[in-house]
């Protein structure tokens, strides 16, 4: 029977293999590590005083705009 075999699925045919999507990925950063460090201090700011907040809300800012830039700017 020819429905043994199941259903192909892309890249499949003659034993050949795809490329994984994307190929090309974004270089490492450690804008993440700065935007929890922003999370941080905001909720300690909640419970000792508003200058951690603040502070917490700009590096926030700050690290997302820059994960954002190099997301769509790619180097």
């Amino acid at each position: 029977m020819a429905g043994e075999e199941g259903p192909q699925r892309p890249g499949e045919q003659d034993g050949q293999w795809s490329a994984p999507l994307p190929e090309n990925i974004p270089p490492p950063t450690y804008a993440p590590v700065f935007l929890a460090l922003g999370i941080t201090f905001l909720l300690f700011g909640v419970v000792s005083s508003y200058v951690f907040s603040a502070a917490g809300l700009a590096l926030m800012a700050v690290s997302i705009s820059k994960w954002v830039g190099e997301l769509l700017h790619g180097e």
